[in-house]
């Protein structure tokens, strides 16, 4: 009972200060909220929808008080390029959550670590080694053999007439992807059934690591986990990094004699000793995640979009068909010559951004945004789900319309602020080049040799498209659907 009068009192006094603070600083507006726990209970379970109705409300840039936490939302274009490139310096740290402060070694990963030099060289060789041009056409070749071992999953599907989970072998193929690209060997077997752990393992991570987390809100509370969020995910990243500890020391001890120029050689050059080698695990992670969840949940939503609108199905497939026919497989190269699917993925990342809340940004300093004071400290959300349904930007901005992207200039490259998939400025994902080969490949690839139909009994208009919010956005009944082989013109 004592302990439980003194957090009240400790959040009593945190909600005076700050509400004094408040009255003193022109914060941007923002709903009023209830004493201590402010607008907490207007989050929900789809924060990404709830803050995007609160800004219809109260604007574009918006304060919300989470608990204890001064929180900013950018929902705009315009608030978003103020974030982004224009103070891009001064909001370029990161609120953690205490579900990533659980994974062993936090303060070496990519993603949530300050913009200091350290993070700055390893941003710089995952930009310079992994991620440049030359480096992903020099495993090309790669790559098309795990989408051809895909393809020929799906084929023997067609043989039995089972349906295929389309989710899981596309994420079993990224991950392959990802994990040649670092190790040069498979994760997941022929069959994909070693998968499941993996995605069990990835799915806990993203998903809790988006729960809305009283000890986020109320730092004074964090020693408790009182929803056991770090509980629940702490053994999913030891797992992982058990994984990978095993594949570095192999590498290490000379199991795998020859030098095989993958990223982990890399990585290995660059540790002078032991203690180094530790920070290498953090990176991978980063990586792994990144790399195979957002891809495999963009394929799912766009394979969602074109089965609720055949006729776009039908537009996909005819272009790949006009383009290069039945004969050979696609290839990376031939996406120039399929602007309508690019144009489709580009559309599914707009209605289903893989990360609707990007990572959170921290303020260093008090700044000035479009006449508004963001005070030190406190954290900032750009809502790239919200902008990319404004319907100032976009025309019938809930409609999955890809050909509004066939005579645009538009691009997901971080210039255009109305369309931000992977951020913008300085921590811009730095994954993006292999993410957009990858799934413009694999997308092509499952559409090319198939036609799908939704299970029996399941009109286009039936398919359910809820969302289940994480820190990547999935579709929450996974999509299943039946393929057979095409013999002709879509």
């Amino acid at each position: 009972m004592e302990l439980v009068i003194l957090l009240f009192s400790i959040s009593l006094i945190f909600f005076i200060i700050l509400n004094i603070t408040k009255s003193t600083t022109k914060l941007p507006p923002g709903p009023t909220g209830f004493p201590i726990i402010g607008s907490l209970l207007q989050l929900g379970s789809k924060p990404n929808q709830s803050l995007a109705e609160l800004a219809k409300i109260h604007g574009p840039l918006m304060t919300l008080k989470l608990g204890s936490i001064t929180t900013v939302i950018a929902s705009s274009p315009e608030t978003a390029k103020e974030i982004l490139q224009k103070h891009d310096k001064t909001f370029s740290g990161r609120t953690i959550p205490d579900a990533v402060s659980s994974q062993p070694n936090r303060e070496a990963t990519l993603a949530w670590v300050p913009p200091d030099n350290i993070w700055r060289n390893k941003r710089r060789i995952c930009n310079t080694q992994m991620f440049t041009n030359q480096k992903l056409d020099s495993l090309q070749e790669l790559r098309h053999q795990k989408v051809e071992r895909l393809v020929n999953h799906i084929r023997s599907r067609c043989e039995s007439g089972s349906a295929v989970d389309i989710g899981r072998v596309v994420f079993a193929t990224t991950l392959n992807l990802i994990s040649n690209t670092i190790f040069s060997i498979d994760t997941v077997d022929p069959e994909f059934k070693t998968a499941h752990e993996f995605k069990e393992l990835v799915g806990t991570i993203m998903k809790d690591a988006g729960v809305p987390n009283l000890s986020d809100f109320f730092p004074v509370l964090k020693w408790f986990d009182l929803q056991g969020v770090r509980r629940r995910i702490r053994p999913a990243y030891l797992r992982l990094h058990e994984i990978f500890e095993e594949n570095i020391e192999k590498r290490v001890k000379g199991m795998t004699m020859k030098r095989d120029g993958d990223f982990l050689d890399v990585l290995l050059d660059h540790c002078k000793d032991e203690n180094d080698r530790k920070t290498i695990k953090p990176i991978i992670l980063d990586l792994f995640i990144a790399g195979s969840d957002t891809s495999a949940i963009t394929i799912e939503w766009a394979m969602a979009e074109l089965l609720r609108k055949p006729e776009e199905l039908n537009k996909v497939g005819q272009e790949i068909m006009e383009q290069i026919g039945l004969e050979r497989a696609v290839k990376e190269s031939d996406m120039d010559k399929l602007p309508y699917l690019q144009a489709v993925v580009k559309e599914t990342m707009r209605l289903h951004p893989a990360t609707p809340l990007l990572l959170p940004h921290k303020a260093q300093h008090d700044v000035q945004v479009l006449g508004f004071t963001v005070p030190k400290d406190s954290q900032v959300l750009v809502n790239a789900w919200a902008i990319g349904r404004d319907p100032k930007s976009w025309e019938r901005p809930l409609e999955f319309l890809p050909g509004r992207f066939m005579e645009s200039s538009v691009d997901y490259k971080g210039r255009d602020f109305e369309f931000i998939p992977f951020g913008a400025g300085r921590r811009i994902c730095p994954g993006m080049p292999l993410a957009i080969r990858m799934v413009n490949l694999i997308l092509a690839s499952i559409i090319q040799p198939f036609n799908w139909k939704l299970p029996d009994g399941m009109t286009p208009e039936k398919l359910d498209m809820e969302e289940q919010f994480g820190v990547t956005l999935k579709k929450a009944i996974p999509l299943i659907a039946i393929p057979s082989i095409t013999t002709s013109n879509h």
